[in-house]
């Protein structure tokens, strides 16, 4: 008597494309802030190393906007989200020193902590040589010198130079200033 062959069946295997629709909801999760980081990587080692689509599907549950409701109301955070975080800004600036646009030259201001700076700040976050301010035509750039700490312009750090404005946020390192051309 001859036996019959015995078939195994395995599991589907998963898709590239499944795998990266998940991966996709991953990066806008974390791209939204609905995700950290750490959260965003470790799901991100699961999904690709998940074998089945259960696997993936746990992955993105708590993200995944299931009606119009829902993403109405993601929406909604999103924006007033937004709009807190502008109101701070404004709120921070006015309260600010100002800081007076220098009259126009044809050298730049030097910021920074060494004596021999135009504008010297005498506080250990701010480099000896941090920033420079210089008018270029009727365009104001300000310049980052390598500093330690970092400068920045209305919340963001500047790598090289940046055009400021009368009414921008200036920092070096920890010390902040409002931009004024009064």
């Amino acid at each position: 008597m001859t036996s019959s062959p015995e078939f195994h069946t395995y599991p589907a295997r998963l898709t590239d494309a499944q795998r990266e629709r998940v991966l996709d909801v991953l990066k806008e999760g974390a791209v939204q802030g609905r995700l950290s980081h750490d959260t965003f990587v470790r799901r991100m080692e699961l999904a690709l190393a998940a074998r089945v689509p259960a696997e993936l599907d746990a992955l993105t549950a708590d993200l995944t906007e299931k009606g119009r409701l829902s993403r109405r109301l993601y929406r909604a955070v999103r924006h007033a989200s937004a709009f807190s975080v502008r109101l701070r800004r404004v709120w921070q600036a006015e309260k600010l020193p100002p800081l007076l646009f220098p009259e126009p030259g044809p050298h730049p201001l030097r910021i920074g902590r060494d004596p021999v700076n135009g504008l010297r700040l005498s506080h250990d976050t701010v480099s000896r040589l941090h920033a420079e301010l210089s008018c270029q035509g009727r365009i104001w750039v300000l310049r980052d010198l390598g500093s330690t700490n970092g400068t920045t312009v209305n919340g963001r750090r500047v790598t090289g130079s940046i055009v400021v404005q009368d009414g921008d946020m200036v920092g070096f390192g920890s010390m902040s200033f409002r931009l004024t051309a009064r």
